[in-house]
């Protein structure tokens, strides 16, 4: 049977795209650093205001506690907004303000009615309903049918420095499990592809206070320490603004999953695809449809299947029975009826062939760096 048929993302392209977004960043300042954030934050003001489809700001201050502040902001649309967060000139903008932010908290609203003494606007489109969120925004991690919420996350190391990153990744003792009464950690899988890392975890309950709690853990932390200087991309873990900005960057949702109960021994295998500029949510949907046709067969070897996308990165963690090799269509999602569909959407097409297969098999396969099954306490 399939387990999750259904994807574990819900998109709202067939709605009418909302108008302005209202967002509210909560911010708790280091005692002292008060006049360095004041000074960043006029910095800071005049430069967003200059991105297209910035409305207006405000800097606001708690009456109750002088430690807490707000900054919220209006835009035009989620769309220039989403593309200025997710961009270089925004870390590069924010990075005066890294030092003197304790803690922080992001919000984003869309503006759905508005009053103004007795004119009153309405948004034509009609809020979201439970399960949908907004295009262009991945929705909250789920728990399939199964109770595991899946996720991932994916980063790079600088060339050169992939096997002292592999020798730091598989070496760590394993955090403790439990995260409280209703959260556990279940598995983490970690594999590599020249120089980019991805990290998938399988988590039963609350998936953000599991990673939460794995950060805080003193082998997790050492490790992610020592990895520091080798990553391509700087990150301050003792900042929470440059912490939150990396993880932000680094996460690669799962958006579908599907699985069958198969008797036999289980290998898990993770296949990087290239893919055609763009063609990254349409591969996600079509390898989704493959793997579903793939778990329904009694006799074929896919176990369970999940595909992690952000943008044009895709990755596909399997578990299979035997030797990927002996049925590369399978183990590439390409077994079913939308092959030919699957292999138009990659950068370099590959023969329908065992030979062309078996070679794309070879180009998408990561390697394996450690895989970590949580014991019961």
């Amino acid at each position: 049977m399939t387990l999750l048929s259904e994807p574990e993302e819900t998109t709202t392209t067939d709605r009418p795209a909302p108008g302005r977004l209202r967002v509210i960043l909560m911010l708790e300042v280091y005692e002292g650093a008060q006049d360095r954030f004041l000074d960043a934050y006029e910095l800071l003001r005049y430069q967003v205001s200059a991105v297209p489809g910035h409305v207006s700001d405000q800097l606001c201050q708690s009456i109750d506690d002088p430690s807490r502040w707000l900054i919220t902001s209006e835009w035009e649309s989620a769309e220039p907004f989403l593309a200025w967060v997710d961009s270089p000139a925004h870390r590069e903008m924010v990075k005066p303000m890294h030092g003197c932010v304790r803690d922080n908290r992001s919000l984003r609203y869309t503006v759905l009615r508005e009053t103004r003494g007795t004119t009153a606007t309405d948004s034509p489109a009609p809020p979201l309903r439970p399960g949908e969120h907004h295009p262009g925004v991945a929705g909250t991690p789920r728990p399939g049918p199964d109770g595991v919420v899946r996720h991932a996350l994916s980063f790079t190391v600088q060339p050169g420095a992939e096997a002292r990153a592999a020798e730091l990744l598989a070496g760590y003792r394993s955090p403790q499990a439990r995260v409280d009464d209703t959260t556990r950690l279940l598995r983490t899988s970690l594999f590599m592809r020249g120089n980019r890392i991805v990290r998938c975890v399988e988590v039963a309950g609350d998936l953000v206070a599991a990673l939460r709690h794995v950060a805080r853990q003193p082998e997790v932390r050492a490790v992610e320490e020592a990895i520091n200087p080798y990553l391509e991309e700087d990150r301050d873990l003792d900042d929470p603004l440059s912490a939150r900005d990396f993880f932000q960057r680094a996460a690669l949702p799962a958006v579908h999953h599907h699985a069958a109960p198969k008797a036999g021994p289980v290998q898990r295998h993770a296949y990087l695809y290239p893919v055609r500029p763009g063609a990254g949510a349409a591969l996600a949907e079509l390898l989704s449809e493959e793997d579903e046709h793939a778990a329904a067969d009694p006799g074929g070897p896919l176990v369970r299947a999940t595909v992690h996308r952000h943008d044009d990165l895709v990755v596909r963690l399997v578990d299979l029975l035997g030797d990927p090799a002996d049925d590369p269509a399978t183990a590439l999602g390409l077994a079913g009826p939308r092959a030919a569909a699957v292999i138009g959407k990659l950068a370099e097409p590959a023969e329908r062939t065992p030979d062309g297969l078996r070679r794309l098999l070879a180009e998408c396969a990561m390697t394996p760096v450690t895989d970590r099954t949580s014991a019961e306490d």
